[in-house]
């Protein structure tokens, strides 16, 4: 058994926590488990499978999940039983990562969004100040009877009778 088995079972049991327990929460086969413990990796799955075994006993035994994983590919890539879908999938995450745009355009975005957000502002402030004006026109011109409606002449002439 290498390294990373024997700590990931070292971790477990010093917890006091048996395989059959994470089993019962993670729903992962106790056979891969075991497999995991004792550096077995040609009996895992394969694939993002692996990591999501490592990550979620991990959870399981309150270890922290990024650094197991971490770890646990370390060991599997050093185990020589790597297969060869998983060493293009490994290849592929690399490159993915290395081809990402950096995030120095994140303050690009957030300067954007500022700017929409000041020119909203602004178009709020200038229709208010318009609205204010209009009605102000509105009432002088009225003699001072600010939305006040006059009733129509027919009907103040039946009301005077």
């Amino acid at each position: 058994m290498g390294q990373f088995g024997e700590a990931l079972r070292r971790e477990r049991e010093s917890r006091g926590i048996v395989l059959n327990s994470i089993t019962e929460a993670t729903k992962i086969s106790s056979r891969h488990l075991q497999a995991l413990e004792e550096e077995k990796f040609e009996q895992l799955p394969g694939g993002v499978f692996n990591k999501g075994i490592v990550r979620s006993y991990a959870r399981v035994v309150g270890l922290d999940e990024d650094a197991w994983v971490s770890r646990f590919m370390s060991a599997y890539q050093e185990s020589g039983k790597l297969k060869d879908d998983d060493a293009n999938w490994i290849e592929f995450a690399e490159n993915v990562s290395k081809s990402r745009v950096a995030e120095t355009t994140r303050p690009d975005m957030r300067l954007r969004w500022a700017g929409v957000l000041v020119l909203m502002l602004l178009l709020g402030g200038l229709g208010w100040f318009v609205w204010h004006y209009v009605n102000a026109r509105v009432a002088a011109d009225h003699g001072g009877r600010h939305g006040a409606v006059s009733p129509p002449a027919a009907v103040t002439a039946r009301i005077d009778r």
